[in-house]
């Protein structure tokens, strides 16, 4: 028997995608591969999902929520994905 035997791919009903930047940030959410609504927390994704009659009992469950670029803590964008000219306060350094 060979590894790919034992290889089992997840096709979970909810994708949540990456953090987008904006203000605030927040993460679309997908329902069986269809845009359903935009997520700033994890409660919303929550709710999106009840509200398309699907009730999460377990985020962590691979069978039923796929996480794509990050978790279910991740609500912030990275330094990558943040646009050019944001408003982040920069390092300031004085002249010597």
């Amino acid at each position: 028997m060979t590894e790919s035997a034992n290889l089992y791919m997840a096709n979970p009903r909810i994708t949540v995608l990456g953090v987008n930047p904006g203000r605030p940030p927040f993460r679309i959410v997908e329902l069986d591969g269809e845009v359903v609504g935009e997520a700033r927390e994890l409660v919303d994704v929550l709710e999106v999902a009840a509200q398309a009659g699907v009730v999460v009992h377990d985020v962590d469950d691979p069978d039923l929520v796929r996480w794509v670029g990050g978790d279910k803590f991740t609500w912030k964008p990275n330094a990558s994905t943040e646009p050019k000219g944001s408003n982040r306060p920069k390092e300031v350094t004085e002249p010597n």
